[in-house]
């Protein structure tokens, strides 16, 4: 007797914008965190705003708020990017939130080589909107490093980077970094193993490591070039931190080094990523009794 068999294939972004909005949740209501929902609302709001403009011009026409056409520009990536500046992302003022949400949207459509994001999209527009605005900054120390955060982290990113098989840039760059930090530390200067572990298990770091490195729009398509390119970028993050006390140096060192994917896409050559839809499949499957 033949019997179908339905399975459901969701979006991988859904996990992300899932525990991105976790998270969120975790720092407002756990941590205590001192935010306005204003900045918040603002950045997911003006997001989603400027997506749906730049659709607009693009195809020089009126779009419907509703339908598959309408999901183009409220769908996962705009959001992905909006939760990113709600996380990452910390101002005094709301129009300094706007003015990130018109950078990050832009990058999108400005930045692009071959099919490809040049630049993350909200490491850029944060980096830029803390050069440009005097008035932004990022702040590891508001996730502290418990062991609670850690495993959450590191658990459910995990899932997220493995559904679109990027596992190895996170890996690539967290290795030598927790190395690197572990040799200088503890080997190097004496330190006691609690500032090592103090130091890794931040969540603003993990963060980045599982959510922001990994995006597979925008790191190399060939795996030894991911890895390649996300142990360069451990390395002078390292540098930076270790020895100039850059705050956050992984995201500006993440875009300094973003001009580099194309050179190692030519060098390696593999598979451009794509995002597939969310698909319906039937499978016929035998059963007797």
């Amino acid at each position: 007797m033949l019997m179908p068999r339905i399975s459901l294939q969701p979006d991988p972004r859904f996990f992300q914008v899932l525990f991105q909005l976790v998270f969120l949740l975790y720092g407002v209501f756990w941590l205590d965190w001192k935010t306005y929902w204003l900045h918040d609302a603002c950045s997911v709001c003006s997001c989603l705003l400027f997506n749906y403009m730049a659709c607009c011009l693009l195809q020089k026409r009126l779009l419907p708020l509703s339908g598959p056409a309408g999901w183009n520009f409220w769908g996962f990536s705009v959001l992905i990017s909006a939760l990113s500046l709600c996380l990452l992302l910390r101002t005094n003022h709301w129009y300094t939130s706007l003015l990130a949400a018109l950078l990050t949207v832009s990058s999108k459509y400005i930045f692009r080589f071959r099919g490809k994001h040049l630049f993350n999209p909200s490491a850029l527009g944060i980096v830029i909107t803390i050069w440009l605005s005097g008035d932004a900054w990022l702040s590891p120390g508001q996730w502290g490093s418990n062991a609670f955060l850690f495993f959450l982290v590191v658990t459910l990113g995990t899932i997220v980077v493995t559904r679109v098989q990027k596992l190895d840039s996170s890996l690539g760059f967290m290795l030598p970094f927790a190395l690197l930090l572990c040799g200088r530390y503890v080997w190097l200067l004496g330190w006691p193993m609690d500032y090592f572990l103090h130091a890794i298990s931040n969540g603003g770091l993990l963060l980045f490591t599982f959510f922001m490195i990994s995006d597979p729009r925008t790191s190399p398509n060939h795996p030894l070039a991911r890895i390649i390119w996300a142990a360069l970028i451990s390395i002078v993050s390292f540098y930076l931190a270790a020895f100039r006390w850059v705050n956050s140096a992984p995201i500006y060192v993440l875009v300094a080094m973003a001009p580099l994917v194309p050179l190692l896409d030519s060098l390696f050559r593999g598979r451009v990523f794509t995002w597939q839809p969310v698909s319906l499949r039937i499978h016929i499957i035998s059963s007797s009794k």
